[in-house]
């Protein structure tokens, strides 16, 4: 008893010990291949599931920095070329978020109505497939019910992995000529950069300063409330501000004679290592009683979560196929945003080897993002 005493006191307890434990083993898990298949990153969320069940815990600030460097990240990378692409696709953007949380929300209300599922747990299992944090904010808000929450953990983890899996998946089924696809794509997101030869005042050498300063921005634009139709309210939130002032800053590139130019490296680092944070504290907070839920609620209600996961990927990615006619990365990359995916874009930056595929992610995001908050206030109210 005095060992596992010390264990839990000098280990478990141990918020540090237990932030690198858990990413270590979870880039280990990551790692394991299965028919060319594997979780990279997202095996950092299975880890912190089995963590999270046995009573870890880990602030809840790790997890909300880990999401702001990675969105912060992805929109620098993303934002010399996001501008261009979004003015080349903006419609089928537009359409492919609208799209994706509308057969999330009819297969809300489908399990609703045929299996007699409570609207609350219904609606948090949708955000969670959707792994969308301000859809289960309105879903609280619209039904009043803590028991959005039990949904929202019940569906998150299929959410997260369901995506990730299929966008490695497509590109094998399809037999996808990853090399050719990548020239094309990046071919048509190339943006002319006029050189300027005025010098630039460089606050830093590495950009930590232009990338704190996306970040201040970012967090000042996640605050700013916009009133809805019914009495509801939206917000960029921590994942859409930040996201958003990455790409303004990264497309400037300056202010005035102040360069806010980033090391393309440091960006990369920094996008992995607040991808790793995010994971293993949503992760820890999913596992808290994931398997006492399942056993008080029943195992169809993990079912009926991974086809809210299930059903709008594969609507979104046939209307983007068949109806928009857009390249697979276009498509994967829209369906990562559309989905409110954090993950399935660090996998598929990976799986593509191009961060331009994270244009696609950064303008289907917001319509989503906006769509699943109207979705749960839509059907909290009515169903």
């Amino acid at each position: 008893m005095g060992i596992i005493t010390w264990f839990q006191e000098s280990v478990l307890s141990n918020t540090m010990m237990m932030v690198f434990l858990i990413a270590v083993i979870g880039y280990a898990v990551g790692r394991i291949n299965i028919c060319g298949l594997d979780l990279g990153t997202a095996g950092i969320l299975l880890v912190a599931l089995v963590f999270g069940h046995f009573g870890v815990e880990i602030p809840s600030v790790v997890k909300d920095m880990g999401l702001i460097c990675f969105v912060t990240a992805v929109g620098y990378i993303a934002g010399p070329k996001f501008f261009r692409n979004f003015k080349a696709n903006a419609t089928s953007y537009v359409l492919l978020g609208i799209i994706v949380i509308l057969a999330g929300a009819l297969t809300c209300i489908g399990i609703i109505k045929l299996f007699n599922i409570p609207t609350d747990i219904s609606l948090g299992m949708m955000t969670g497939a959707l792994t969308s944090t301000p859809g289960l904010a309105a879903a609280l808000e619209a039904t009043g019910s803590q028991a959005a929450s039990v949904g929202y953990g019940i569906a998150y983890p299929f959410g997260v992995v369901g995506v990730v899996l299929f966008v490695q998946l497509i590109p094998r089924i399809l037999h996808t000529d990853m090399d050719a696809e990548r020239a094309k794509f990046t071919a048509a997101a190339t943006v002319e950069v006029k050189t300027n030869n005025k010098k630039r005042i460089s606050i830093d050498n590495m950009g930590f300063f232009a990338f704190g300063l996306a970040i201040v921005l970012g967090i000042i634009l996640a605050k700013i409330t916009i009133p809805l139709p019914g009495g509801g309210k939206f917000a960029l939130g921590t994942s859409g501000g930040p996201l958003i002032a990455g790409l303004i800053l990264g497309h400037f590139g300056n202010v005035g004679p102040v360069s806010l130019k980033v090391e393309k490296r440091i960006l990369e680092c920094m996008r992995e290592f607040g991808l790793a944070l995010f994971l293993l504290g949503a992760g820890v907070d999913a596992g808290s009683g994931f398997i006492d839920i399942l056993k008080e609620q029943g195992l169809m209600l993990f079912v009926y979560g991974a086809l809210m996961t299930l059903i709008p990927m594969f609507v979104g990615y046939f209307f983007a196929v068949k109806v928009l006619k857009l390249s697979i990365f276009n498509t994967l990359g829209s369906i990562c945003g559309g989905m409110t995916s954090t993950p399935a874009l660090g996998t598929l930056i990976r799986v593509t080897g191009t961060d331009d595929v994270a244009s696609a992610y950064a303008a289907t995001y917001p319509i989503a993002l906006v769509m699943v908050v109207l979705a749960s206030q839509f059907i909290g109210i009515l169903f």
